[in-house]
């Protein structure tokens, strides 16, 4: 391994531990961590770089950083455990819960449609800003915003990915039918007696923590797509070709706006608040121990966290779009977790969890009992980022047996 890289590597691991020190090596990571349990067992344990290059701060295993759309992932956690516990029907309509929900013509729209992103809210009309989905005195006001928005398209007769809105209606959604934000209940139900460091609204007592995220300038990341799209060819050709038409795409990723870059997802205000498609923070040994539980049927060192029956429907796709009308490819969804093309992060279509925009992810592969998290602050331009589909590539060349 690279100097620059600590922590323990099981035997049958090597070629994984590799492929993170590489990254290093060539330049490519500024400080980013990796954890992977195979059947309840932690066999990797990475970290290495630094959380800020103007402190010239170490990144450490306790480094938190905001995971974005990783958060998505933890917030289908929390609406399948509160399904597992009678809160809802994931077949009936939203509307049942939250009366207002059924104007516009969402009154016969499920909850399976809805986070499985085959409602046609990718987008919202109303403009809002991060500010006030920050602020729990406007939460009337967004609230409305999403119960007046018309569908894009009838309701499972496409999809389209809701990369901000998944999270607006997960919040208001959970509240309304189960009482209390999705948060409160996660970290209570779930988070905390897994002793997962992760974060929805992270606490001002671990801001010594948080490591600076890089995401690269606004105009350098369309520039790159621009350049993916003319040339062609690939996945993330026909991502930012999608992009650049406009249309579902804007309308999905532009409101709220985030004006000065994405870095201000890592300002205290916004990562202070649970905004459950982008806010979460996590280490890569908490993000990996969230998924623990998933990747075993339920039970890990001797304690259900999940019920066998709420993990049995997330091993097959529920939905499948060969071009999703947002991202423009494939793309699958069950009870709110990604199913991803074959071989993207797994080989085994059983896997599911989440990634996040620059890199980060959180995922598990219940054929092969694995769970595994990467986090960085370094964030890549494309959707998937390469560092992140070759570190997937190496774990499956380890001995899994």
């Amino acid at each position: 391994m690279s100097p620059a890289v600590q922590g323990q590597v099981a035997p049958g691991f090597e070629p994984l531990a590799q492929q993170f020190a590489q990254a290093f090596a060539r330049g490519e990571e500024i400080g980013a961590s990796l954890c992977v349990y195979h059947r309840g067992e932690r066999v990797v344990d990475l970290w290495g770089g630094l959380a800020d290059t103007a402190t010239r701060t170490p990144w450490t295993a306790d480094s938190l950083v905001v995971v974005f759309s990783v958060t998505k992932g933890l917030a289908a956690m929390a609406l399948n455990l509160a399904a597992e516990r009678g809160a809802f029907d994931w077949d009936a309509p939203v509307a049942r819960y939250w009366p207002a929900f059924g104007q516009a013509g969402k009154a016969h729209i499920t909850v399976r449609q809805l986070f499985n992103h085959r409602a046609g809210l990718a987008g919202i009309g109303t403009p809002l800003t991060l500010a006030q989905l920050c602020d729990p005195a406007q939460a009337a006001t967004v609230r409305t915003a999403l119960e007046t928005q018309p569908p894009a398209w009838h309701a499972d007769t496409q999809q389209g990915y809701h990369g901000l809105s998944y999270g607006m209606y997960a919040s208001a959604f959970f509240e309304q039918a189960c009482g209390e934000p999705l948060h409160t209940f996660l970290h209570r139900e779930y988070l905390d007696p897994l002793e997962a460091d992760v974060f929805l609204g992270t606490p001002p007592e671990q801001d010594h923590r948080i490591a600076t995220l890089y995401p690269g300038s606004t105009a350098s990341r369309v520039g790159r797509m621009l350049w993916s799209a003319l040339r062609g060819g690939s996945t993330e050709a026909r991502v930012a070709r999608s992009f650049l038409r406009g249309s579902h795409a804007k309308q999905a990723f532009m409101n709220p706006p985030t004006p000065g870059g994405m870095g201000i997802y890592n300002q205290p205000p916004v990562r202070r608040h649970n905004l459950a498609w982008a806010s979460a923070t996590a280490t890569a040994r908490g993000l990996a121990r969230a998924y623990v539980p998933w990747s075993l049927g339920g039970v890990w060192q001797g304690r259900r966290y999940v019920a066998e029956q709420t993990i049995a429907p997330l091993l097959q796709r529920q939905g499948w779009s060969a071009q999703d009308l947002v991202l423009g490819k494939p793309l699958g969804w069950a009870q709110g977790f990604l199913k991803e093309d074959d071989g993207v992060f797994s080989p085994n279509r059983a896997s599911f969890g989440h990634p996040g925009m620059g890199g980060a992810l959180g995922w598990c592969d219940p054929s092969t009992q694995l769970a595994f998290a990467y986090t960085l602050n370094r964030c890549d331009w494309r959707i998937r980022s390469p560092r992140a589909l070759a570190l997937c590539q190496a774990l499956y060349r380890c001995r899994l047996a």
